[in-house]
């Protein structure tokens, strides 16, 4: 106990132990958002009791249980025959004084007071203690003394509040709607046909390649039991060269050969053959315009002006002129392309699945024909963590910029302490959330960078969760009063901590009244406001059960709220026994 600190020493002619010094007022105090706390007192020296030949030193300490953790500024008064005898041994002997910067001559005659101001910086993580100052005197040899008074309490209760141990993580969870799962798709073939002809001859250039590509994208379609087509639409693509009715034609007679050999291919039925309508697009002289500008083609002017200027009419009558540009051999051979490019367009229905054990079911055999809401219905049904971990990552590989999934994962993994995997979930994707950035804010403050959460929460104190968590960041820097304004209105034992660093003892005492947590650290609460209303059973009945944790009962013996009642036998049992 404080005791073992500082004893009290009477040695010579001082046969009884000295009222020395007193110091008032002696108060509580609470360090700032600099970790500073400031003290303001007057020090008191009784008549005569500053022997004439002595030096009285008063040295404060911030102190914790038996440790001296900060020494502070001493102050020293010299009685007129030690100041004397101080300065006669400088002249004769060199001597060096090593407080001659703080002391101060006095004449002790009738009772003395002095202010005494001094800033202290509390260490980091300093939950609790007071600062005591001790006093001794020196000089004559025979009148020597020692005196220890309390000079201030400090109370950091805000340290009991562990921002990453309490952050309001979103958790989000959209509401699961069934809805038709209607899919869309184009791709294109770029074949080679013979001069004027429509049939498909897989010998060509690369068309058996880009028939078996269209071939293997529609038939993943066609034989799924679990799909149903909507429609089929295949265009062909008519060439620049040539009469445009005669191209039109072509193409389309081109189209209507790509669906009949899918038809075969596929073994489609009548009915799914019934879904394809085939048709033609006009090419045009774009893609050859392109392939002169990429190459700076020296006479890609002239055609462009041609191009423009019988824009509202059919190719034809472009093309008739710029046969008969100079150029026209170059742009025939170099630019006029040679594959005729087969587009289709597509619209498919995958099965819904209605059911919790359908889906569970369908999940494990076929993930891919699920929807984003039907997987993350699946993730409400995995009982255990991981389970709907490797769901979410599912969701994020079939749907990359999932915010509800990546935002979940997120929670999962930094709830195990992967901050690292966390912010790489999250950094995947391209928009934020106001939920996700609230869960960005919280990666950092696992990291301990607050500034930087702070920087995101201070932009969303409209949601919940975020002014919560910009509270307990307020709170953990010591920024009390804006922490209790944010914090207004929660009804938790971290609420209650921050009214009480702010002197809302009534309203912390409501909140825990209406909070049911029952953990040691809540019940240490409910002890220290039992203790600031002068309730010592209440305040012992807490204890009790808050002092199963180690860490809060060794606490006790620190905590400055604690101290009118740390010389009494029931504290001591609480709080000494291991």
């Amino acid at each position: 106990m404080w005791g073992a600190v500082f004893s009290v020493i009477l040695v010579g002619c001082a046969s009884q132990r000295m009222n020395m010094f007193s110091v008032s007022p002696v108060e509580t105090l609470v360090p700032d958002s600099d970790s500073r706390v400031r003290v303001d007192a007057t020090i008191s020296i009784p008549e005569k009791s500053l022997p004439k030949r002595s030096r009285l030193i008063v040295r404060p300490r911030l102190v914790q249980a038996d440790s001296v953790v900060v020494e502070c500024t001493p102050m020293v008064l010299d009685a007129p025959i030690y100041a004397k005898k101080t300065k006669r041994r400088e002249k004769l002997s060199n001597y060096v004084d090593s407080l001659a910067e703080y002391a101060k001559t006095v004449n002790n005659k009738r009772e003395l007071s002095f202010p005494y101001r001094a800033s202290i910086i509390v260490p980091e993580h300093f939950d609790g203690g007071r600062i005591v100052a001790s006093a001794s005197t020196s000089g004559c040899g025979q009148c020597n003394a020692f005196d220890t008074v309390d000079m201030a309490y400090i109370a950091n209760i805000s340290t009991l509040i562990k921002p990453h141990e309490s952050l309001q993580l979103n958790w989000m969870a959209p509401e699961f709607v069934i809805r038709p799962k209607i899919v869309k798709g184009k791709g294109e073939a770029r074949l080679q046909f013979v001069i004027n002809h429509y049939d498909i001859n897989l010998t060509l250039g690369n068309n058996r390649h880009e028939m078996e590509a269209m071939l293997a994208t529609l038939g993943n379609i066609v034989s799924d039991s679990l799909k149903t087509l909507n429609s089929l639409d295949i265009y062909g693509m008519a060439s620049a060269d040539g009469p445009y009715d005669f191209n039109m034609i072509l193409a389309k007679n081109r189209a209507t050969a790509a669906k009949q050999w899918l038809i075969s291919r596929l073994h489609m039925s009548t009915g799914q053959a019934a879904l394809i309508t085939t048709g033609s697009h006009p090419e045009g002289w774009g893609p050859v315009l392109a392939a002169m500008r990429a190459d700076g083609y020296r006479d890609t002017l002239a055609v462009t002006a041609i191009l423009d200027r019988y824009d509202a009419e059919n190719d034809d009558a472009a093309e008739y002129r710029i046969r008969r540009l100079a150029c026209w051999p170059d742009i025939r051979d170099k630019y006029l392309q040679k594959d005729r490019k087969v587009e289709y367009e597509y619209t498919y229905t995958i099965r819904s699945f209605t059911t919790d054990d359908e889906l569970l079911a369908m999940y494990d055999k076929r993930p891919d024909v699920f929807n984003e809401e039907e997987l993350l219905r699946v993730t409400t049904l995995m009982k255990d963590t991981h389970e709907k971990m490797r769901v979410y990552r599912t969701i994020l590989h079939y749907f990359p910029q999932s915010q509800t999934s990546a935002n979940n994962l997120a929670v999962l993994l930094l709830r195990e302490g992967r901050t690292d995997e966390a912010e790489s979930v999250l950094d995947s994707l391209e928009e934020f959330s106001p939920e996700m950035l609230n869960t960005k804010a919280a990666i950092y403050v696992y990291r301990n960078d607050y500034e930087r959460a702070i920087e995101l929460l201070e932009t969303r104190t409209e949601q919940p969760e975020a002014r919560y968590n910009l509270g307990l960041l307020m709170a953990a820097m010591r920024k009390l009063d804006r922490a209790y304004e944010l914090m207004k209105g929660y009804e938790d034992t971290n609420t209650a901590i921050v009214a009480l660093s702010v002197g809302r003892n009534d309203a912390a005492a409501r909140i825990m009244v209406r909070c049911d947590d029952r953990t040691p650290r809540a019940e240490y609460v409910r002890a220290i406001i039992a203790a600031r209303s002068g309730d010592s059973d209440a305040l012992f009945q807490h204890l009790g059960s808050a002092v199963a944790d180690v860490f809060l009962r060794r606490r006790a013996v620190t905590e400055a709220d604690f101290i009118p009642y740390a010389s009494l036998a029931e504290f001591i049992e609480l709080t000494n026994h291991e």
